[in-house]
């Protein structure tokens, strides 16, 4: 069996601009090898002196695409690698990585539904490639995607996740804009919260699979909501940005940020 942790020479095929600060890399792959959905890939950049920087950055792409994969990142000012990547990378360039790499925040067609997905900011990356991996498998389980960003221009994947939750898919998109909303908006506009969080759960049943991925507070805030809601914690798989007490794998969304 091939080791997932061996160090592999990846080429950058294309750039697609995503947002303002967060843009998708696709790297073509000589060892690739399917990963599942919510799996990460580890980076690395070797400078001229030894110096080394390693960043996590989930995939983003769908299992059933071959021979590459697509990393969704979000620019980091300071940040070391994703600013390399934004602003030091270019087509055909090459980079190592490795992966892919995790095993509790993933999730496949076999384990069912119904979902529930919760998404801040970048964290809906890992969400995105399960979404992928649902489209292609053509499953309809009934998935409901809570995602909060700060304005419409933060959206990541605004028109692929509408054209996905087309009637008849099963999914369902709501969005909740935390400082500015689009014109004549009628939709969430604040924080998560109980009230949001009931509402947006209430269709999926009393147990749904729970996925939540974004900023620690956040991840931590929902997670806390859901098991006070009476969700048992093995329903529930987290990851986020940064240090955390609640017992879950490190995010692989770019894990310490930059």
């Amino acid at each position: 069996m091939k080791n997932t942790i061996e160090w592999q020479v990846a080429t950058l095929k294309a750039v697609r601009q995503e947002t303002h600060r967060v843009k998708t890399f696709t790297f073509t792959l000589p060892d690739w090898t399917p990963h599942r959905a919510g799996q990460h890939y580890d980076i690395r950049l070797t400078a001229a002196d030894g110096y080394q920087a390693q960043r996590s950055y989930s995939v983003a792409s769908a299992p059933e695409r071959t021979g590459e994969i697509d990393l969704t990142v979000d620019l980091v000012e300071e940040g070391e690698v994703s600013s390399f990547l934004h602003n030091g990378l270019a087509i055909g360039d090459q980079i190592e990585m490795r992966g892919p790499i995790g095993g509790y925040f993933v999730w496949d067609v076999a384990q069912g539904g119904p979902l529930l997905l919760v998404a801040g900011g970048s964290g809906i990356v890992p969400l995105m490639a399960m979404l992928r991996h649902r489209t292609a498998a053509r499953s309809t389980v009934h998935t409901r995607l809570l995602y909060s960003v700060r304005t419409p221009a933060d959206v990541i994947y605004a028109a692929e996740l509408d054209d996905q939750a087309q009637p008849g898919s099963g999914l369902e998109v709501l969005l909740t804009f935390t400082r500015q909303q689009p014109p004549s908006w009628e939709g969430y506009s604040r924080r998560i919260d109980h009230a949001m969080l009931t509402e947006v759960m209430e269709p999926l049943g009393s147990r749904p699979l729970a996925y939540i991925c974004g900023p620690t507070l956040l991840v931590e805030s929902v997670a806390n909501l859901l098991l006070k809601g009476g969700l048992p914690r093995d329903l529930i798989r987290t990851e986020r940005f940064g240090p955390s007490g609640w017992p879950a794998e490190s995010n692989g969304n770019g894990k310490d940020g930059n």
